[in-house]
C-alpha cells in the first residue's frame, strides 16, 4: 500500500537561488490574462522542501516530500478536496458499485492527456486509456523490490496470488482478471471483499497513472522522469537543489467558474534543510511560501501575528495553522535485536517525557503530547481519548528495565538513534531524548544523522535497531496509521524488504481487529474495530508517540485558494495570484 514516511547540512543561500533555476514566463504563456470572479492567471509558484525527494515513480513514493511533489505530476482515479479533504472525482468521472458491494465500474474522463515527453512518438502526449489504469494496477501488483505500495494486494480478488506469482522476476501476462478493461474509458474492479477503503486507496500515491511508455523508456529512472496528467510537468531537475514544474497546457481541469486550470504559469521547488535559511528567504520574498517555522522563532511570530501588530515584521503575511494528520515516533525493530524484548520497549516508553519536549525543545510547535495512541487527534469521526498510551514514569521505566535484565542500566549496550535532520527540529528532539534516557534509565544512545532517501530505505531493509520516523496520512482515514502494523505484510525473509511494517510486528488478534475493520459495512463500526486494534497495539509497544503535529505555514499576501488542511496535500492547481504580483513578476 501506498504510505508515505514522514521519515542537514546547511546551505547558504546564495547556493540555492544562484543555481537553481527560476522559470521565465516562455511564448504560450498565459501571464497577465484576467479570470472569471477576478482571477488571473500567470505568476511561478516558489516553494521550498527540507528534504530531497526519494522516488517520484508511484509505486515507489514512501515519504511526505516525493508525494507532496508527485501531487502536482500525477493524478489517480479520485483525489482529495484541498480544503475539505474529501475524496472527489479525479481520471475517474463516474462510478458505480454492484449489490455486493465487489465489483465497481469506473467511467474514465474523456479528453485527458498525458504531458508531452520524448517517451511518446513526436514527443506529444496521447490520451489517457483505460489499458493504462489496468497497467499502473496491474505493476502494483507485482512483485518488485521498488514496488513499495501494495495496497491494492489485500482488496482487488486474486491480486496476492498473482503478486507470488511474479516472485523472482518471473514473467507473466498483463492479466490481473480483477482488473477488466470493458472498453476504451471504461475499467471494472472485482474486489475480494466488500471494503470501507477503496476509494481512499484509489487517491492514494501508489494509484497514480502514468504511460507504459514512460517505464519502458526511462524504468527505475522515473524517479525524475515523471509523466503523468496533472496540472504541472516536470521540466528541470538538478538533483538536490531544485525543480522546476510548467503549465500543462491542455490539462482537462476546470474550477468551479469554468475557469481552465492551473492559473500558475509554474512551480518551483527549492531544497533548503535549514529552516532559518528558509526563513530568511521567505522574507526577502524569493518564496511564496513557509511550512514550519523555524522553532527558535516560533514564539516571536506567533505573539506578533496573535497581537494582530500593524507594521510588524511578520504583520504582512498570512498565518496557518492546524492541527495535522501527523504522528511524530521513534520505532523499534521487533524482528531481531535488543527490542525484541517486550520489558525493553516498555522501559524506554515510559522514560520519555513527550511534555517537556513539546514544550522546551518544540517551543510548542505541534498540536498534543503523543500519550494515546499512533493515530493523532485530527479525526473528527476517531476519538483517541480512549486510547491508553504512555506517559513518564521513571518508576515504571526502571522496574521494566530491571526485569529485562538491566538494573540501573548495568551491561545494556549502546544504541543509535537513526534520524533525518529536517532542519534542526529532529535533532534536537533527538538530543533530547538522549538525554532523558541517560537520566532515567542510565543508558547511552549514540545518534546517527542521514538524509530522508537513506532513513527511509534503511527503515524498509530493517536497516536500523532505533529510528526517528513520522507517519503523514496520505488519505483522511485512521485505517491510515494502524495500516503500518498489519503483521500480514510483512515477509518471512528477515532480509527481504518490509513496507510499510517496517517495525516487523506481528500481532494475531491485531491483525483479527484490523480486517474486521475493513469489512465493516459503515466508518463507525470500522472505527471500533481500529480503536480495539489500537489498543493491542499500544500494549505491545512496538513505536514510542512522541507528539501529534500541528501544521504552520506562513504564506505571502497575494497568493490565493491555497488553503492549509490537516494532510498538508496539496493541490496548486487552483491556486492563483494577486494581479499585481503577476505585474510585478514582468
Amino acid at each position: 500500500m501506498n504510505k508515505l514516511y514522514k521519515l542537514g547540512v546547511i546551505l547558504l543561500p546564495f547556493l540555492f537561488f544562484a543555481c537553481g533555476k527560476t522559470p521565465k514566463n516562455d511564448s504560450e504563456s498565459t501571464h497577465s490574462r484576467l479570470a472569471r470572479g477576478g482571477k488571473a492567471y500567470g505568476g511561478v509558484f516558489r516553494i521550498s522542501e527540507s528534504e530531497y525527494i526519494k522516488s517520484l515513480y508511484p509505486p515507489n513514493i514512501t515519504d511526505a516530500y516525493s508525494y507532496r511533489v508527485a501531487s502536482q505530476v500525477y493524478e489517480g482515479l479520485f483525489k482529495f478536496d484541498p480544503a475539505s479533504l474529501q475524496v472527489i472525482s479525479g481520471l475517474a468521472e463516474s462510478y458505480e458499485v454492484d449489490s455486493s458491494r465487489t465489483v465497481y465500474t469506473f467511467k474514465l474522463r474523456k479528453g485527458v492527456y498525458f504531458h508531452d515527453d520524448e517517451c511518446f512518438a513526436g514527443g506529444r502526449g496521447r490520451e489517457l486509456i483505460a489499458e493504462d489504469v489496468k497497467y499502473c494496477f496491474t505493476q502494483l501488483c507485482t512483485q518488485s523490490p521498488h514496488n513499495q505500495n501494495s495496497g491494492l494486494l489485500t482488496i482487488l480478488k486474486g491480486a496476492e496470488e498473482y503478486y507470488q506469482s511474479t516472485a523472482g522476476g518471473n514473467n507473466v501476462s498483463n492479466n490481473l482478471e480483477s482488473i477488466q478493461v470493458l472498453d476504451k474509458h471504461t475499467l471494472q474492479l472485482t474486489l475480494q471483499k466488500p471494503s470501507s477503503i477503496l476509494l481512499y486507496n484509489l487517491a492514494r500515491p501508489g494509484s497514480f497513472i502514468y504511460p507504459r511508455e514512460a517505464f519502458q523508456k526511462y524504468g527505475l529512472e522515473m524517479r525524475i522522469k515523471a509523466v503523468g496528467t496533472g496540472p504541472f510537468r516536470l521540466t528541470d531537475v538538478d538533483e538536490n537543489i531544485s525543480m522546476i514544474f510548467r503549465r500543462h497546457n491542455r490539462y482537462y481541469g476546470t474550477d468551479s467558474l469554468g475557469n481552465q486550470l492551473p492559473f500558475l504559469e509554474a512551480v518551483s521547488i527549492q531544497f533548503i534543510k535549514d529552516k532559518k535559511t528558509e526563513l530568511f528567504e521567505f522574507k526577502k520574498g524569493n518564496l511564496d511560501m513557509l511550512y514550519r517555522l523555524p522553532t527558535e522563532y516560533i514564539i516571536e511570530i506567533l505573539e506578533q501575528m496573535g497581537k494582530g501588530t500593524e507594521g510588524g515584521e511578520y504583520s504582512q503575511y498570512q498565518l496557518q495553522r492546524e492541527p495535522e494528520m501527523n504522528s511524530q515516533y521513534l520505532a523499534f525493530h521487533m524482528q531481531n535485536g535488543i527490542f525484541k524484548d517486550i520489558n525493553i520497549r516498555k522501559a524506554f516508553s515510559y522514560a520519555i517525557d513527550r511534555e517537556n519536549i513539546l514544550e522546551f525543545t518544540l517551543n510548542g510547535e505541534g498540536f498534543a503530547p503523543g500519550v494515546h495512541g499512533v493515530t493523532p487527534p485530527a479525526f473528527n469521526d476517531y476519538n483517541i481519548s480512549g486510547i491508553t498510551g504512555y506517559k513518564l514514569n521513571v518508576d515504571s521505566a526502571r522496574y521494566y528495565l530491571a526485569k529485562a535484565g538491566y538494573p540501573n542500566g548495568k551491561g545494556f549496550p549502546e544504541l543509535t538513534l537513526q534520524l533525518n535532520a529536517e532542519g534542526s527540529r529532529n535533532t534536537n528532539v533527538a538530543v533530547a531524548v538522549q538525554k532523558q534516557l541517560k537520566d532515567n534509565l542510565n543508558v547511552n544512545i549514540g545518534l546517527n544523522v542521514v538524509p530522508i532517501a537513506q532513513s527511509v530505505e534503511n527503515a524498509i531493509t530493517g536497516n536500523f535497531s532505533f529510528l526517528r520516523i513520522a507517519w503523514q496520512a496520505d488519505y483522511p482515514n485512521a485505517e491510515n496509521f494502524l495500516w503500518l502494523f498489519y503483521g500480514k505484510s510483512v515477509p518471512a525473509q528477515a532480509s527481504a524488504k518490509s513496507f510499510p511494517n517496517i517495525f516487523r510486528y506481528k500481532n494475531a488478534e491485531f491483525d483479527r481487529l484490523y480486517e474486521s475493520a475493513l469489512q465493516a459495512a459503515t466508518i463507525e463500526e470500522a472505527n471500533r474495530y481500529f480503536k480495539e486494534a489500537e489498543q493491542v497495539l499500544m500494549n505491545d509497544a512496538p513505536v514510542i508517540v512522541l507528539w501529534y503535529d500541528e501544521g504552520y505555514r506562513l504564506i505571502q499576501s497575494y497568493v490565493k485558494s491555497f488553503p492549509n488542511n490537516p494532510m498538508q496535500y496539496r493541490d496548486l492547481s487552483q491556486v492563483w495570484f494577486d494581479t499585481a504580483k503577476i505585474r510585478q513578476e514582468q
